[in-house]
């Protein structure tokens, strides 16, 4: 039973740090489109930061996983994978807009 609340608290962690990602990304796009690219750059940091987190705690779960350690496939598990291959995917796609704005950005 204690193994399983172990387990429910890192699938939570995963989706608390993809969630953090996420909006940071897009808090960084919003800062693009003004221009503010140094802001910008300083919450794709923090977003990767966050992905860096919620991967390390998957990793952990994996690596109990192949030592012994099944654990339960449950619907929140999906989730939460769900949740971090997105916010993955998302940061990708909002780090190459934001290459394109500052292409497009007007030259002082």
């Amino acid at each position: 039973m204690e193994e399983i609340k172990s387990q429910e608290m890192d699938i939570f962690e995963i989706i608390s740090h993809g969630g953090n990602a996420r909006g940071l990304a897009f808090e960084a796009l919003t800062e693009a489109e003004q221009f503010n690219f140094e802001k910008a750059e300083e919450l794709i940091k923090q977003a990767s930061d966050e992905l860096n987190l919620a991967h390390k705690t998957q990793t952990k779960l994996i690596q109990a996983e192949l030592n012994g350690a099944p654990s339960e496939k449950t619907l929140l598990m999906i989730h939460a994978q769900d949740h971090l291959m997105t916010a993955i995917s998302e940061q990708k796609l909002i780090e190459h807009m934001i290459r394109i704005i500052k292409k497009l950005a007007p030259k002082d």
